[in-house]
């Protein structure tokens, strides 16, 4: 699988565009099986016991004759990996690899930004999906990062990661470094945070976000859903820009 690095549109939606399940799919990619085969080797023959965090999957609406739409916002108060008001007229929904290098992109140049223009402003809500292609240290990481979420860490630890992580090529992550990012952050516990790499919880709620994934679709990284409208790849600032105004418009901001 390859990343979606390179810009594909800077073109801003003229309306409110809503997508069905089939209709994303088509836009961010049609794959995603071996997602799932990396996350069931990695929690091996553990029980999935099911997570602290509830786990709320797509909603799926439909006038009378159309086809259904997809809703993807999860809102769900206490969120840890999640930022920005509840009620945020505007939800973007990001499905990331700690180890993708353009992933690494959109979190230490673009989101940054968006933050402090949108979800400072309660504008907009920030939601996190686990999305991890490049295999088993991927996976991993994304287990780590909700370890620290348990502790109120969640979005530290994110962003300690890809700090780190280089420009070009793929961040080599092991169990030290995982330990050393947590280190590194003040995780209060890190006992538990140790105990927690090998979580069936934790690892149930990365394969939900792998499960949603593959719903609608997404074959690469980083992809992301503003609303109900698709950005393939770490797109220009811009990019963002115009379609988180163009939804603030439509809903009446």
């Amino acid at each position: 699988m390859k990343n979606s690095g390179q810009p594909q549109s800077n073109r801003a939606p003229r309306g409110r565009r809503k997508y069905s399940r089939k209709q994303l799919g088509m836009l961010l990619g049609g794959l995603g099986a071996l997602v799932l085969l990396t996350v069931a080797f990695v929690a091996g023959a553990q029980a999935n016991s099911g997570s602290s965090t509830p786990q709320a999957l797509p909603s799926v609406s439909a006038e009378e004759g159309s086809e259904p739409t997809i809703d993807l916002a999860r809102r769900i108060e206490g969120d840890p990996t999640a930022m920005g008001a509840i009620d945020a007229p505007v939800v973007l929904v990001e499905y990331a690899d700690y180890r993708c290098p353009f992933c690494g992109v959109l979190s230490r140049e673009t989101l940054p930004e968006l933050i402090s223009e949108y979800v400072d402003a309660g504008q907009l809500r920030i939601e996190w999906r686990d999305y991890p292609i490049f295999g088993e240290t991927s996976v991993m990481a994304a287990v780590a990062a909700h370890a620290a979420g348990e502790q109120g860490l969640f979005w530290e630890y994110n962003t300690a990661v890809y700090e780190s992580a280089p420009e070009t090529g793929h961040l080599e992550i092991d169990r030290e470094k995982l330990l050393a990012y947590a280190r590194d952050i003040g995780v209060p516990d890190l006992a538990q945070f140790e105990a927690d790499l090998s979580s069936p919880a934790l690892i149930a709620r990365v394969q939900a976000n792998v499960s949603e994934a593959q719903q609608i679709g997404v074959s690469s990284v980083p992809s992301i859903v503003i609303d109900d409208v698709p950005i393939a790849g770490a797109q220009p600032l811009q990019v963002f820009r115009d379609v988180i105004d163009e939804q603030l418009r439509l809903a009446g901001q």
